[in-house]
């Protein structure tokens, strides 16, 4: 008897590119929105508020108040390590207390920086900058004592060093003048140098001469460090009662 041949089976398979389309859509919408999930958790983990972008003068507002913050921070921050020194007693304490401190600035410096990065701001920070400027009256005629004090901007890891300048501006008679430390304290180049971690005042007894009504003081800081902004504050002549 004669084999049969075998016989062969016609599979149909439904295409179906509707449905691969649909699958490719649902995940490129999860991804999406655990991109969106993980964005909206660092916001609201640095303080920012859900659901809107805050404006760039809302930034500025939270970059001014963390500097200020950090400013504090440093300058109790020296004065724990100037009671450390002098004090023998508690110092377990006293540097506890600064090791805290440290990682209050570190946080804050951290934060500052993100929101710094979200302003896209490209302008550099400066290294150094006037705390105070104070004016009050010597016991000589036409003399005064300013105090400036310094303080830094960035991390204080070592210490900061350069040149300040101040120009006394104001009228002679009726005419617009200005002088420098070099025509009113003797200062040689009329340049007074700092060197320094968190804070330094500098002191400075000047003699105007007569006719001289003062009005302004320009004050220059100029980093001894290459790539360092120079600093120019000016300031209103007032005294101090």
């Amino acid at each position: 008897m004669a084999e049969r041949p075998p016989t062969s089976r016609l599979v149909v398979r439904a295409d179906a590119p509707g449905r691969r389309q649909l699958a490719i859509a649902g995940i490129a919408l999860i991804v999406a929105l655990l991109l969106w999930g993980a964005f909206e958790w660092g916001r609201g983990n640095l303080g920012l508020p859900g659901g809107i972008t805050p404006d760039r003068v809302t930034l500025r507002d939270r970059v001014n108040l963390l500097e200020g913050e950090i400013r504090t921070l440093r300058v109790e921050l020296a004065q724990r390590e100037s009671e450390r020194v002098g004090q023998a007693r508690e110092r377990t304490e006293l540097a506890r207390t600064i090791g805290s401190m440290r990682a209050d600035v570190q946080r804050l410096e951290s934060e500052l920086g993100f929101y710094r990065g979200v302003m896209g701001t490209s302008t550099p920070v400066d290294s150094v900058k006037v705390q105070q400027f104070r004016v009050s009256r010597s016991s000589q005629p036409d003399t005064y004592r300013v105090r400036v004090v310094l303080g830094r901007t960035l991390s204080p890891e070592g210490s900061v060093s350069g040149k300040l300048r101040m120009t006394f501006e104001g009228t002679s008679g009726t005419e617009p003048a200005s002088l420098t430390l070099a025509e009113v304290a003797g200062v040689e180049g009329g340049e007074v140098r700092f060197e320094f971690r968190y804070l330094e005042e500098l002191e400075q007894i000047v003699r105007l001469p007569k006719g001289f009504t003062p009005s302004r003081t320009l004050v220059e800081l100029i980093p001894a460090r290459k790539g360092e902004n120079t600093v120019r504050e000016t300031f209103l002549w007032n005294l101090e009662n």
